[in-house]
């Protein structure tokens, strides 16, 4: 079985071989990624200027904070550059990477959603604001940046990709970061219009969401989400996602970064791997492993990603069965 069949059956249910992983070296994994190359022509007009022209201020290597928004008055959109990614430039090593045959399943990564550009464009702050006080030109900012969406969703389908990504983090600790109504009027339908382009091109759809989301899983999987990449799953509970989404949409899943992989055990790293394969992957598929690609921003020892990693691939073959930390959590 190939990668790209590997992941194909597990994202649908049809039985894969063993779960899909994508790991550290040495392991390796079933998923190539590929996405966009730099503008060759653009230069920021001042230090921490984004394409969009917002400025960011660096936490560390790999996180920040909008300083000061691209959209500081609704009147600035008229005037934003939208930066074009489906260019010769751009879309070179994208296309060069498609003419590899190994088999490995090919992941489209666009540069974020609708929710993440918004309030990267507005400020959390304001963007949040922005939903209640002027819904009209919230979503008239939202329907160019699907517009915008459309075009990179196309790309990826004409190149022969196997499915996209982006991330749009909707949760807090213990619930979603707006109002769920708030959520279906603006959201839910232009999600579904781009989930609707990706399916039309063959392409399946993954998406990254932190935080609380349980409030709008189900809507997501109405609207045609395939696979969701959670990072932190123990706030919501394995048993909960289990219950209620598995078997309707599939996960893609390190062990829990804020919780197990820090304060846990080696043995309670191996003991939660095992149980994500089962609660997840027990549909005839449903499941696949993950890790966190900068493990030193989240102070993640490396020990214990590879004690997740080894149980990923000595043990996720199909057909499964329940590890014996579950039969002895679940047991009478």
């Amino acid at each position: 079985m190939t990668s790209r069949e590997r992941v194909r059956r597990a994202v649908k249910f049809q039985g894969p071989d063993r779960i899909p992983y994508q790991l550290p070296d040495p392991w390796g994994g079933d998923i190539r990624w590929i996405g966009f190359d730099k503008d060759p022509d653009w230069q920021p007009a001042e230090p921490g200027m984004d394409e969009w022209g917002s400025v960011w201020k660096s936490i560390d290597a790999s996180m920040g904070q909008v300083k000061r928004p691209a959209i500081q008055e609704w009147s600035d959109l008229k005037r934003i550059r939208w930066p074009q990614f489906v260019t010769p430039e751009r879309t070179k090593s994208a296309r060069e990477a498609m003419k590899q045959d190994d088999g490995k399943f090919v992941l489209g990564g666009l540069p974020t959603y609708l929710w993440e550009r918004m309030n990267r464009m507005r400020g959390i702050e304001n963007a949040l604001a922005d939903l209640v006080a002027y819904p009209d030109e919230s979503a008239q900012l939202l329907d160019v940046i699907a517009a915008e969406n459309l075009k990179l969703i196309d790309f990826f389908g004409e190149i022969g990709a196997d499915g996209i990504i982006a991330c749009d983090d909707w949760g807090l600790q213990n619930r979603l970061m707006i109002n769920p109504a708030t959520w279906r009027r603006l959201f839910k339908a232009r999600y579904a219009r781009l989930f609707e382009r990706a399916h039309q091109h063959g392409l399946l759809v993954f998406m990254h969401s932190c935080g609380y989301i349980v409030d709008i899983l189900d809507d997501f999987i109405e609207v045609g989400l395939d696979v969701i990449e959670l990072d932190q799953q123990e706030h919501m509970g394995l048993d909960l996602l289990s219950e209620r989404f598995g078997g309707r949409l599939a996960f893609w899943c390190p062990v829990d970064i804020q919780q197990t992989m820090v304060y846990g055990s080696i043995e309670d790293v191996r003991n939660f791997a095992r149980r994500l394969m089962w609660q997840f992957g027990r549909f005839n598929g449903g499941y696949i492993g993950f890790w966190y690609g900068s493990p030193e921003a989240v102070n993640h020892d490396m020990a214990k990603v590879e004690a997740m990693a080894e149980v990923f691939v000595r043990e996720g073959t199909y057909p499964l069965t329940p590890p014996r930390c579950e039969r002895a959590r679940t047991s009478p």
